[in-house]
């Protein structure tokens, strides 16, 4: 039996991996070290990474260019995503790269089709979580919230529904956020998708439009808002009619 109280401390155990051969020279093994280039060889960064857990993978996309272009390939992040629930599959794209920095069981909810007799009390039973919760995840004030809605949003309580699953990732327009959503009656409405993307985009485009106004007229939102509606959502037409009043105003004097 070795006797440990007797082996001399190793001072070059606390020293920095160097390397002694090679065209590396002498230099600190080191992801920042250009002559280490081992760690800049883009197939075996990707076999490493596609080992990490989502939080990992975004801290090493920081370190360096190279680094960052591997990590950041969206397949990888939504395997990492998924890899810690077993998910299958992830579909769709979040509006932000932040959304993938956290993959804990509160990103995931379930989709529940509202029928006739549900209420929120009945459906925190079902699904064995807190009425509190799932108010708060859909955004709600009250239970008559439910009979304005054709779904609800439903905190997941056992991590098992998620194995061998498939999420989407989409923007629920009465929880206000990103969500990774699971349907457990096999999937969602194409055509509900397909119109939540097009007002998404729609409300996108809008927001653009606002902002370039703002920029071009030097005014307030609501300024902008006003001579939208006067020109029945023209930008051109907005322009032209604050343009005139302006030119109005500064003959009378009162600019």
């Amino acid at each position: 039996m070795v006797c440990y109280c007797c082996i001399e401390e190793d001072d070059d155990l606390l020293k920095p991996l160097t390397t002694t051969t090679g065209d590396y020279g002498g230099g600190v093994i080191s992801p920042m070290n250009s002559h280490f280039t081992a760690l800049t060889c883009a197939d075996t960064l990707r076999s490493i990474m596609e080992k990490l857990p989502v939080a990992d993978l975004a801290r090493a996309s920081c370190v360096c260019k190279i680094w960052r272009v591997i990590g950041s390939d969206k397949e990888m992040v939504k395997r990492a995503f998924g890899a810690p629930w077993k998910l299958k599959d992830v579909f769709g794209n979040p509006t932000s790269g932040s959304f993938w920095r956290d993959c804990s069981l509160s990103k995931f909810a379930i989709s529940h089709r509202l029928v006739r007799g549900d209420s929120v009390a009945s459906l925190a039973v079902k699904y064995s979580v807190q009425v509190m919760d799932i108010k708060r995840l859909n955004n709600m004030m009250s239970d008559h919230g439910i009979y304005s809605r054709d779904r609800l949003l439903i905190p997941v309580s056992n991590p098992d529904i998620l194995l061998d699953g498939a999420c989407y990732i989409e923007v629920d327009r009465h929880a206000k956020r990103e969500v990774a959503v699971v349907y457990l009656d096999g999937g969602p409405d194409i055509e509900q998708l397909s119109s939540i993307f097009t007002r998404l985009a729609s409300d996108q485009g809008k927001r653009r439009v606002v902002e370039s106004l703002k920029r071009s007229m030097q005014v307030d939102d609501g300024t902008v808002q006003y001579y939208l509606s006067m020109s029945n959502g023209d930008p051109r037409g907005a322009l032209s009619q604050f343009s005139e009043d302006l030119t109005w105003e500064r003959q009378v004097g009162l600019a």
